[in-house]
């Protein structure tokens, strides 16, 4: 028998306070939160405990859960013999991915019939160790199997490149929620990140761009090649790391559109007359396809033939999203092609494209999978679907026979903002809070039960377009990732938001101490300070939505016994207000202060203003500097224009206004047309601040030339006219074109002297 052991000095205490051993057995710190939990008597001492396991699959978990408590502070683990803590194979516990965990005062025994499971068994025994504070845990017997086989993830490794250091760092925290599935967007308009022998340039040409503004210029004035590729040795480690840790990874190879990198690699594959000659720099959608000549499906499936060299899994994602027809239908080898078939449009011709990469993936013994608008053509029955215009796609392909992954947009759309706050990070501008992400409903009441076995599961997604870094990327992904797990493997009925929050800061804790970042923001109070009279009326919220907010107004730190906070405070200027939300007697979010002044009355930051309109709203990231942080803007790319309701303007004087610029890096098609700008008045435009509403009087015109020459967050000043009482104030920008496109990030208004 192989053994190893568990020696004392094990780092205690990651979760939130102690709790009593009925509280803890009754409702653990999981997650995500095991399927059935009955609480026994006692505790389980592991201090000095050791670990049993024999064949390969125990051995492997027993290794895992070391790896973890080492990870989170453990000592290394010896080798020994007559372990406590007991792995075993027991195939009465059906289920592939099925566990049983029995915490007894004398030993604790997971068994399952299969690897993943004991797998995540060891999971689970690892936060339970993890959250304890004394060195036991309480009795418990937990009967655990997933809600779903399908829990996923998406990476987006097109957009912006990320290291295979980083790629298994999030395979290693996917495993610790049990996500089991990596969704690895390798292909799109920007770049090309596999490379294939038969084809070198998609690497050479297709794995690198010029970034758009001033991020694609050096110091030295040259063009800044950016971008990347994973060696084959580089992937077929991270699909071996992936597997050890019951990870599928399921590639993803976009066709026919978003294949701009690989066009202007090889133009031959192009369908427009006039090919792209390198990736694409814009966000969005460009309109370039892949042609439908013989040439180029022998391309793709060489392609393929190496991607399936590389990926074991079943499934294989080509794409088949946002594939604008217009190239196609100017096309004279594409309008040939749709006659030849008898086919009626353009449509059915991706119909009949994507039902040819199928029919050549199943021959092979693989399965396509494809986002939702696979479904406009006559794709095989083996087809799966991945629904992200909502759940709608899902539905219609379950009905219709073929298996579904539900991944709606925007509810498990990772570049979402998660709270108002001004120091959210660079993404899409719609607001989905943690609570509304939680309670996403992913099992459709109008199915059948049988239609409904055709739902494998759930996936959020990270698009990468406005994530530069891996700090921007965990902190979108975590802990709303964590979320997802727990939507795919806890049964819809067993998912209370309360419950769940109160077993989040164990989480947190968790993720802490594996090093992993994730969004802090929304566990800090949001303040907008008015003025009220010669007092300041404070107005705060709590993000997350959970637990209670608590204050102190002389400078000390809050407590649970602090006051709670219900309504707008009135305090005096000078006042020190700290505020920290708090579950019961524990601290839940992070600490918050300002020190009031009447200057907070009269500034605010981008975020808190109304857009005046929501086409597009983005929190694009500056171009500039092009090392360190950059500043980060809130507006509508369509209409870049903001409202101060209530501007308190009495005895107002001038205004202090911090602009930057951004590119206009996105592909809209003929939306473009839609974008109108006020005249400018000088070269470089203006800013105009327009009185009570959109087109106004305007009451200042403040030039941009000073700050157009200068990249970064630039301060601009302007008189304004004296004002009686508050007033709505509009600010926009008169500009010749959309690029640059000029963002607000912080308004104040001046006093008279």
């Amino acid at each position: 028998m192989r053994s190893f052991v568990l020696v004392a000095a094990v780092v205690f205490g990651l979760a939130c306070g102690p709790v009593s051993g009925e509280a803890e057995a009754a409702s653990p710190p999981l997650l995500p939160l095991p399927a059935k939990v009955e609480p026994q008597q006692g505790r389980f001492d592991f201090r000095h405990a050791r670990i049993a396991a024999t064949d390969s699959g125990e051995r492997a978990a027993a290794r895992r859960l070391a790896d973890l408590l080492r990870h989170t502070g453990a000592p290394q683990l010896a080798a020994s013999s007559g372990g406590r803590i007991r792995f075993r194979r027991n195939s009465a516990v059906a289920g592939a991915e099925a566990y049983r965990l029995t915490v007894t005062p004398g030993a604790v025994t997971i068994e399952a019939g299969t690897d993943a499971g004991l797998f995540y068994g060891a999971e689970t025994l690892w936060q339970l160790i993890a959250a304890s504070k004394d060195g036991t845990i309480a009795a418990m017997v937990i009967d655990d199997a997933p809600a779903f086989a399908w829990r996923g993830l998406m990476l987006d490794s097109a957009r912006h490149f990320q290291s295979a250091a980083f790629v298994k760092v999030l395979i290693d925290r996917m495993a610790a929620d049990k996500l089991n599935v990596l969704h690895w967007h390798l292909t799109d308009d920007q770049g090309w990140r596999i490379p294939i022998d038969r084809y070198p340039r998609l690497i050479a040409v297709g794995a690198w761009r010029r970034p758009a503004g001033a991020a694609g210029t050096d110091a030295q004035g040259h063009p800044v090649r950016y971008g990347g590729f994973y060696t084959k040795a580089e992937i077929r480690e991270i699909v071996a790391y992936a597997a050890e840790r019951h990870v599928t990874i399921v590639p993803e190879i976009e066709m026919p559109g978003h294949a701009t990198a690989a066009i202007a690699a090889y133009p031959m594959l192009a369908a427009a007359a006039d090919p792209a000659k390198v990736p694409g720099a814009d966000w969005g959608v460009y309109e370039n396809l892949f042609n439908t000549e013989e040439a180029t499906f022998a391309f793709l499936e060489d392609v393929l033939d190496e991607v399936i060299d590389l990926f074991p899994s079943t499934y294989i994602h080509v794409g088949g999203d946002e594939a604008v027809k217009a190239q196609w239908i100017a096309d004279p080898r594409a309008q040939a092609r749709i006659k030849a078939l008898g086919l009626r449009n353009e449509g059915e011709l991706q119909g009949w494209f994507i039902a040819r990469i199928g029919d050549y993936l199943a021959a092979r013994g693989r399965k396509i999978v494809g986002w939702d608008e696979i479904l406009e053509g006559h794709v095989p029955p083996s087809a799966t679907v991945m629904s992200w215009h909502g759940i709608e796609g899902g539905i219609v392909a379950a009905k219709a026979g073929h298996d579904a992954v539900l991944s709606p947009s925007p509810d498990f759309y990772l570049d979402h903002m998660q709270s108002m706050s001004a120091d959210e990070p660079p993404g899409r501008g719609e607001v989905i809070d943690w609570k509304s992400f939680y309670e996403t409903p992913v099992l459709p009441q109008r199915l059948s039960d049988g239609e409904r076995a055709h739902i494998l599961g759930v996936q959020a997604n990270l698009w990468t377009e406005h994530m530069r870094t891996g700090e921007i990327m965990e902190r979108q992904m975590w802990p709303r990732a964590a979320m997802l797990a727990e939507i795919a493997w806890t049964a819809p009925e067993r998912r209370q938001w309360d419950e769940f929050a109160a077993r989040l800061p164990a989480e947190l804790a968790r993720e802490k101490a594996m090093g992993i970042g994730y969004d802090r923001t929304p566990l800090e109070a949001l303040g907008t300070f008015t003025a009220a009279g010669d007092r300041i009326a404070a107005s705060l919220e709590q993000p997350v939505k959970a637990g209670t907010l608590h204050y102190t107004t002389d400078g000390s730190a809050p407590l649970a016994s602090s006051p709670a906070y219900a309504a707008p405070l009135t305090l005096a200027p000078g006042t020190v207000l700290r505020t920290r939300s708090f579950l019961g007697t524990e601290p839940f979010g992070e600490e918050k202060g300002w020190t009031l002044s009447a200057a907070m009355t009269r500034t605010r930051r981008a975020s808190q203003l109304e857009l005046c309109s929501r086409a597009v709203p983005l929190r694009p990231e500056d171009d500039a500097p092009a090392q360190g942080k950059r500043a980060v803007f809130w507006g509508d790319i369509f209409h870049p224009c903001w409202i101060w309701r209530g501007a308190p303007l009495a005895g107002i004087a001038g205004l202090t206004a911090e602009v930057g610029q951004v590119p206009f890096n996105y592909q809209i098609g003929a939306d473009l047309a839609k974008l109108v700008f006020d005249k400018p008045g000088t070269r470089a435009g203006e800013l105009l601040v327009r009185l009570d509403k959109a087109d106004g009087p305007i009451v200042a015109r403040v030039p941009l030339g000073e700050a157009a020459g200068n990249p970064g967050v630039r301060t601009l000043t302007a008189v304004l006219p004296v004002q009686a009482g508050p007033h709505d104030l509009y600010f926009s920008f008169a500009q010749p074109g959309p690029d640059p496109l000029w963002m607000l990030d912080r308004l104040t208004l001046d006093p008279a002297r």
